[in-house]
């Protein structure tokens, strides 16, 4: 597996190589510690922007299995705008969601926190701020946030939460640190709706269909108007093909709460 470690030591003996042959006077062409730049820098960019490639740290984006069942999982809120309407879905059809809730908004809605948990949903930590900046941090405040958001779910719902989604998914080697002395498990997803820019609901629809595969952990916002709109064809689609919408520890026999 490709991997930030292995990545290293590859870039690093053929870096060495060059130099070596450089001092014995073979002379290596510049453009090809450029090449050798350039590779790396994209390797480093690849793994970074994609959570499903676990490039810096596990993340766990699908189950691994062939019975029809999926996950559907929400980020970003809760906020007024929609998560009330997501709930509502949600209770109506009988699925139960995964909500990785910003820190911050939890705290401005913690009616709406209490309400996804008491409704049966799994609250997991989105970090606090969901900064812009949030990968630019050191690790030590990457878990200064990590620890702010994993307060305020103690507080308001009681709940040790050990589920972890990375803010835009991005990771590196600060949040992998900050993550392991959290004692988090890192989530992804593997089926991106896409619901943040998308503008037209049947091509979002039609999107999701296609998507439709055993042990697949899809990525909503419940802060999208738009989201609201597709959701419920959706889970009647799945259902109509057979698919159980199951809660995610179930799909993936894995406890979301520490004792």
């Amino acid at each position: 597996m490709l991997t930030f470690r292995n990545t290293n030591i590859v870039f690093g003996v053929l870096l060495s190589a060059f130099v070596v042959s450089d001092l014995l006077q073979h002379n290596v062409p510049v453009i090809m510690y450029s090449l050798l730049a350039i590779s790396y820098s994209l390797l480093l960019f690849y793994g970074s922007y994609f959570v499903h490639s676990q490039f810096y740290m596990k993340t766990i984006c699908s189950a691994d299995t062939s019975e029809k069942k999926i996950a559907l999982t929400f980020d970003d809120g809760p906020l007024n705008n929609h998560t009330p309407q997501i709930l509502s879905i949600l209770e109506t059809c009988k699925v139960k969601a995964t909500f990785f809730c910003i820190g911050k908004n939890a705290a401005t809605h913690a009616d709406l926190l209490k309400q996804a948990h008491q409704q049966g949903h799994i609250i997991g930590s989105h970090s606090y701020n969901h900064s812009f900046w949030f990968d630019l941090l050191s690790s030590k405040k990457m878990e200064a946030d990590l620890q702010q958001a994993h307060n305020l779910f103690e507080k308001e719902l009681g709940l040790n939460v050990k589920w972890f989604r990375p803010p835009y998914g991005v990771t590196n080697p600060n949040l992998k640190k900050a993550v392991e002395r959290m004692g988090y498990t890192a989530i992804g997803w593997n089926v991106r709706s896409m619901d943040t820019v998308a503008k037209d609901h049947q091509g979002l629809l039609n999107k999701l269909k296609q998507s439709l595969k055993p042990g697949a952990i899809y990525l909503f916002h419940d802060t999208m108007f738009i989201t609201v709109k597709v959701l419920p064809d959706f889970i009647i689609y799945a259902q109509q093909q057979g698919y159980e919408i199951t809660p995610l520890d179930k799909l993936l026999n894995l406890q979301p709460y520490a004792d």
